[in-house]
């Protein structure tokens, strides 16, 4: 590691092959932490090259428990983390309304690294028993809509770095990862990034992959529809601007989406916003995410369809019955 990290404060960059076999290293633990912590400090000070992500993500799609949920076209919905907002949990919240609608999604998540309360501690808090059991995943997405896979199960290089990660407090290569490492190779995906070099990257990466895609940056750094300011949006077919008002009917104050101050607090907004107790402001930006992430399936006419699905699933309590069936299934 001494010589990469020489290397790499030499203002060079690595190629794709050496990318993925560092990742691979640290995985099975040849790397100490401290060495981690240098190599990933790195990636704090420049940007990222594509072929560097590119080696990281292979090595840990390598590496990963595989999922195989048995054909189904599911979604996954995740911002990438990081952007500092302490918001709410928007993503986890619209996957429920998104498998309220009758969607399958198979949602990937970790404990927060930069924010209070990242998907997986939410949905721990709630009652979710973590699992990289294939046949019980396959059973809560037939009878839920929905299964969640905790990255670290997963994953041997996030269980590894998970410690450090929470120690440095700041956003790292490790959150532009989350969202391409899905082990269920989900055949739809939203994801939210912070800041447009990122939604450019993803961009790239998400084109060659295929599959029908979203990506969203709030403009005023949010990585999801905030509906505090415009919204860009990039799909297979292209970028457009999108207004609060066009995505959620209005604007909304960035202090009525702030997340609590503890996991109790985060799980305590959560329940209160799926079983419709939400304030108009949280109702719109969760509604406005799982629109969003509906229209991505190709399965709607067009957004304002997706969002009456969406309203729908929330005000119908189709939501929250999602939610108590794969509690009830632990």
């Amino acid at each position: 590691m001494k010589k990469i990290l020489q290397y790499l404060f030499e203002y060079k960059t690595l190629p794709y092959e050496q990318a993925k076999e560092i990742l691979v290293n640290i995985s099975r633990g040849i790397y100490n932490d401290t060495e981690v912590t240098a190599f990933v400090t790195v990636f704090l000070m420049r940007s990222i090259t594509i072929e560097e992500l590119e080696g990281f993500r292979d090595a840990l799609l390598e590496l990963c428990v595989k999922v195989n949920l048995n054909g189904h076209k599911t979604i996954d919905i995740v911002g990438t983390g990081g952007d500092g907002k302490n918001t709410f949990n928007i993503s986890t919240l619209a996957c429920f309304i998104v498998a309220g609608t009758g969607q399958k999604v198979a949602k990937h998540g970790n404990y927060g690294a930069t924010s209070v309360s990242g998907a997986s501690n939410v949905m721990e808090q709630i009652g979710y028993k973590f699992k990289a059991d294939n046949a019980k995943l396959n059973t809560e997405i037939e009878e839920a809509n929905i299964c969640f896979m905790h990255a670290p199960l997963f994953h041997p290089a996030l269980k590894t770095v998970g410690p450090l990660r929470k120690n440095l407090g700041l956003r790292t290569f490790f959150n532009m990862l989350g969202p391409m490492v899905n082990p269920a190779s989900p055949a739809f995906q939203l994801v939210g990034v912070y800041n447009l070099e990122m939604a450019r990257i993803y961009n790239y990466l998400l084109q060659k992959s295929g599959r029908p895609f979203t990506i969203i940056n709030g403009l005023d750094g949010y990585d999801e529809i905030s509906l505090t300011n415009d919204t860009k949006v990039i799909t297979n077919s292209g970028e457009k601007i999108k207004t609060p008002v066009e995505l959620g009917k209005r604007f909304v104050d960035a202090r009525d989406i702030i997340g609590g101050n503890t996991i109790e607090e985060a799980a305590k907004i959560f329940m209160q916003i799926i079983k419709g107790d939400g304030s108009w402001a949280q109702n719109a930006v969760v509604l406005a995410n799982a629109a969003m992430a509906l229209q991505c399936t190709g399965n709607y006419k067009n957004y304002n369809d997706a969002y009456n699905a969406a309203v729908e699933s929330l005000e119908g309590g189709k939501a929250y019955s999602a939610l108590q069936k794969l509690i009830s299934l632990q």
